[in-house]
């Protein structure tokens, strides 16, 4: 009797600190929508004889996407060999590369394809998208596939990194994907969270960083395998370079997670975040190998790395 008593407090608390909404950070700072505009950071048009696309109806006309909905197929124009599009009707002034970290996600990867697509093609922004795939036995080591993809976006000329997790789908049409003066927290309102933020330094999901302040923090640590921390590491190492990451508002930044088993949280993670700020000049981009795998699939570029 006493034990079940025991367990039933145990999870009314357990309940308490997940779902209780005055634990999670309500209140926090952002860019209002009708500012948005300027603080997107454009890409210098090419010379055209089209128009330059427009965005700003974009974010007038934001709507909620029913989040039953993203499973249907939806129609999108097939892209460039290796995921990239462009539009053919305007000259786009964002141009983004899309990094997603990836092993064994089958099941999401055609549900993301499939919505990604339609959704960025509808935002007029020259975009590709790129699958990292982790080819080795090892825990999983979002950070390093991270790394290996914007590594190689930047190489191709890509001025803004999208980072992105497979199973996050925005439900925000105005959403826009491209990157912003400071790196942004695109994710801050999510369905799991109760459209909560957890807390005010929180920097994982899907983020917006130019290349050039991806390329000055050294990436992300190449230490983090299994699942934890690495966010609030990449956090650190922006702070410690005077750069201070922010939000647009929760009306355009609303997310829902596919359903998924959660990964078990690596027990070395808090002790390789506290040696984040003696190596970050040294574990990052700065420390990968040149051993990875490009293959150009009709939807994505897939890269293979370990």
């Amino acid at each position: 009797m006493l034990i079940n008593v025991i367990l039933a407090v145990g999870l009314a608390i357990l309940m308490i600190l997940v779902y209780f909404p005055g634990r999670h950070a309500r209140h926090y700072s952002y860019i209002r929508v009708e500012n948005v505009l300027d603080e997107i950071l454009w890409a210098a048009p090419v010379q055209s004889k089209l128009k330059n696309c427009s965005y700003e109806d974009i974010i007038v006309k934001n709507v909620d996407v029913d989040i039953s909905s993203i499973y249907g197929t939806r129609y999108f124009e097939i892209p460039l060999k290796g995921g990239e599009y462009k539009p053919k009707n305007c000259t786009p002034l964002i141009k983004t590369a899309l990094i997603v970290p990836y092993r064994n996600r089958a099941t999401h990867l055609k549900v993301f394809l499939n919505y990604m697509h339609h959704f960025l093609q509808n935002q007029r922004i020259h975009y590709q998208i790129f699958i990292v795939d982790q080819n080795d036995t090892l825990p999983f080591n979002r950070a390093k596939m991270l790394n290996y993809g914007a590594k190689i976006a930047i190489e191709m000329g890509y001025p803004c990194l999208i980072l992105h997790d497979v199973d996050l789908i925005p439900i925000n049409t105005g959403n826009i994907y491209g990157c912003s003066k400071t790196p942004r927290h695109m994710s801050s309102s999510l369905d799991t969270f109760r459209y909560n933020l957890p807390y005010l330094t929180l920097f994982g999901g899907a983020v917006a960083i130019l290349s050039s302040q991806f390329k000055q923090v050294n990436g992300m640590s190449n230490k983090f395998y299994g699942w934890g921390a690495e966010d609030d590491d990449f956090y650190r190492r922006l702070i410690t370079n005077g750069i201070t990451p922010y939000r647009f508002s929760p009306e355009i930044s609303r997310y829902t997670m596919l359903p998924h088993v959660k990964e078990i949280a690596s027990s070395e993670r808090f002790t390789v975040l506290a040696q984040g700020s003696e190596q970050h000049k040294v574990d990052g981009l700065s420390s990968l190998s040149d051993e990875s795998v490009i293959k150009q699939e009709d939807l994505y570029t897939h890269i293979f790395a370990s």
